[in-house]
């Protein structure tokens, strides 16, 4: 699973956790899944970045080191 399927049911899960966060274990569960999701955004992007970064460098011939 990557990046935004990921992100999709990490942010579902926190919704449906929003919506009993009177229990203090939701919260606490909720308040990782925060975090969780900020991670995968953080990472995703990251990784687009040098994907792009990558393709911008020129190509090596074969047998260049």
């Amino acid at each position: 699973m990557h990046g935004p399927k990921l992100l999709e049911r990490i942010t579902a899960r926190r919704a449906e956790l929003d919506a009993r966060e009177e229990l203090a274990e939701v919260r606490d569960e909720r308040d990782e899944l925060a975090v969780a999701e900020r991670v995968v955004e953080q990472v995703s992007e990251q990784l687009a970045n040098e994907r792009a970064a990558a393709a911008l460098r020129p190509g090596r011939w074969a047998g260049e080191r």
